[in-house]
């Protein structure tokens, strides 16, 4: 399915070069296109199944993402993988590391805390200074020195200083926290529940187009409070970096939930006429 033009930010040629932004809203189940750079191969029996690029489910997303939250006002180093896309807390990353300086930092996090900040950057807006850590949770070496990971999206962080860009790029960053919200915590459930009850009838007409069964669609929120539930939100917007990445940047609840129910509410009148047309004209 298409999104709306308001989330389709105009890509460079060498930005869409590495990567094919192509959209999906199935919260369930996102598949990335292949990225000559960084998407794993799939030729060894271990990894047959073609892992997802950037994946999640609700179920993945939980209100603490590591057991040792740090502290928003701590400063540390932390080695930097600039990627055209972006990390939320809670989502799923598989990557492959070839590039000599990456196999080098992985070399390091092994012996460490398997911890490294994704930071979003394409050729027209350059490098983000917001970006969030990813934990490698699976990981394998091969007898090449490529490596094959599995990462979790953790902590949000800001870059505050560079400390180096070689061999690879390390930065002070300060960790991000959602700033408690103005309303009470019932308006926040009830923002969260208005964002699902979209995001159902968008899968749901997303579905009708692509002559796919119309069945009930299941619980999206699955219990999650509406900050992670938020983030889970923002990483179903594929094919819109940039909007993400403006998601991820928010430092409250409330306004990302808006932002996203807006995102949806937009998209779903698309759907809607994108279906009342295909109603008049069923070949088209």
């Amino acid at each position: 399915m298409a999104l709306p033009q308001l989330l389709h930010s105009p890509q460079s040629s060498s930005s869409s070069s590495l990567i094919s932004h192509k959209p999906h809203l199935n919260p369930t189940h996102y598949t990335k296109p292949t990225n000559k750079f960084f998407t794993p191969s799939h030729t060894r029996r271990r990894w047959r199944r073609k892992p997802n690029f950037l994946s999640c489910s609700a179920s993945s997303f939980s209100e603490k993402h590591h057991t040792n939250s740090p502290k928003s006002d701590d400063v540390v180093e932390l080695p930097l993988f600039p990627l055209p896309l972006v990390l939320f807390p809670g989502a799923i990353l598989p990557l492959q590391i070839f590039e000599f300086r990456y196999r080098m930092m992985m070399h390091t996090l092994l012996h460490t805390d398997l911890r490294f900040g994704v930071i979003y950057t394409d050729a027209a807006t350059g490098t983000a200074d917001v970006g969030c850590v990813g934990e490698v949770v699976k990981h394998e070496r091969l007898v090449d020195d490529r490596f094959f990971l599995i990462c979790k999206g953790q902590e949000r962080f800001r870059v505050t200083k560079l400390v180096r860009t070689k061999p690879y790029l390390v930065a002070e960053v300060a960790w991000l926290e959602d700033r408690p919200s103005g309303g009470e915590v019932e308006d926040l459930d009830a923002l969260a529940n208005e964002v699902e009850m979209y995001m159902k009838d968008v899968i749901r007409l997303s579905n009708r187009l692509n002559g796919k069964p119309e069945k009930e669609v299941q619980d999206l929120r699955r219990n999650l409070f509406p900050t992670p539930f938020s983030f889970f939100v923002g990483s179903t917007f594929e094919g819109a970096p940039r909007e993400q990445q403006a998601l991820l940047e928010l430092e409250d609840t409330a306004m990302r939930l808006k932002r996203e129910k807006e995102t949806l509410r937009n998209t779903l009148n698309y759907l809607t006429a994108a279906s009342a047309v295909k109603d008049v004209f069923p070949s088209s």
